[in-house]
């Protein structure tokens, strides 16, 4: 297993992590759960992700309790979780100090932990001041409830807001950003925060590498039942497979086949090690629902150093989505 800087700082994150979204309380439970664990944590995985409202709360009961079964020394570990969706109640969702604050606590305690190591903003609130956020951040952090702090799908501006008041105030600012990275999405990771991570060290924890299965090739001929495009609630992932837009993006996975076939591995592992190659990315989240996927998973590391620039320029001929690159200030590429 590699292992990277999260951003600017000293953390150190393996390059493969292991996330708890749609499967942890809607597709596996605890056993289930702990086995894809234990092969992460086999491969060398140190980071485990999770949030509060993955299965309503069970995500996090299901990881906490694995993760005291498996014996595993909590300083091992990096374990994060996101706050933003927390219940029904009028203050149980959003950003403000008080959600940020009680929610943060809520999720410890299903976690059975005293402390993550990250948490995230699990998306930004229209409704609440950022200043408030990063306030609210920062009493975490001062209290030992985290270590660090990050965002997940801001926008650059967001973000770079949010950093310019913590300077201004001598608070810790955003470190890492958690967005969607993939073959198919690209324009945010690769132009939007580009400046970000000049000017804040900013770091990355990608979620969805293989745009929710569609890279696997799984639905190559359909959309079977079990998989996560038929579970109540994910409807939209099936929409963005049933749309054009999405059969011209199987149409692609297709044809990356070949590509795969004479690297000698799969398309899902292709996809993880095309994410790696980007210096930006600080850590990819995977997800599996069954021990032997985390296994084949994690072999996308052995992929990373196939990756010639003749290959990358092979699979660009593929996907026709390069984005044009970023811009500094004066205009200049």
């Amino acid at each position: 297993m590699e292992y990277r800087r999260l951003g600017s700082s000293g953390l150190l994150v393996s390059s493969l992590s292991y996330g708890a979204w749609v499967t942890f309380g809607d597709q596996i439970g605890e056993d289930v759960a702990l086995e894809c664990m234990r092969e992460a944590a086999r491969a060398g995985v140190n980071f485990f992700d999770n949030a509060e409202v993955y299965g309503d709360g069970q995500a996090e009961i299901i990881m906490g309790r694995a993760i005291k079964k498996a014996g595993w020394k909590r300083s091992d570990l990096v374990v994060s979780t996101k706050i933003f969706w927390g219940g029904k109640g009028p203050n149980d969702r959003g950003l403000s100090r008080k959600h940020v604050v009680e929610g943060t606590d809520a999720a410890l305690a299903r976690l059975q932990m005293d402390y993550v190591d990250l948490i995230f903003c699990h998306r930004p609130d229209p409704h609440t001041p950022i200043e408030e956020t990063v306030r609210a951040m920062n009493h975490l952090l001062d209290r030992g409830k985290a270590f660090y702090w990050g965002t997940s799908e801001w926008s650059a501006e967001e973000i770079r807001t949010a950093c310019e008041i913590a300077r201004r105030e001598r608070l810790v600012p955003p470190l890492m950003e958690q967005p969607e990275y993939n073959m198919l999405r690209r324009e945010r990771v690769e132009v939007e925060y580009a400046p970000l991570y000049r000017d804040f060290g900013l770091g990355t924890t990608i979620w969805s590498p293989l745009a929710s299965g569609i890279l696997t090739g799984k639905y190559d001929g359909g959309i079977p039942e079990g998989t996560r495009l038929t579970l109540k609630g994910y409807e939209w992932l099936r929409s963005a497979v049933d749309s054009e837009e999405g059969q011209r993006n199987l149409g692609k996975v297709r044809a990356l086949a070949p590509v795969a076939k004479k690297l000698g591995c799969s398309r899902a592992q292709l996809a993880l090690a095309w994410c790696l190659r980007n210096p930006r990315v600080s850590t990819v989240i995977t997800g599996a629902s069954k021990p032997e996927q985390v296994v084949e998973n994690m072999k996308a590391i052995e992929v990373v150093p196939k990756l010639t620039d003749e290959v990358m320029e092979k699979i660009e001929g593929i996907l026709e989505n390069r984005p044009e690159p970023p811009r500094d200030w004066r205009g200049a590429i």
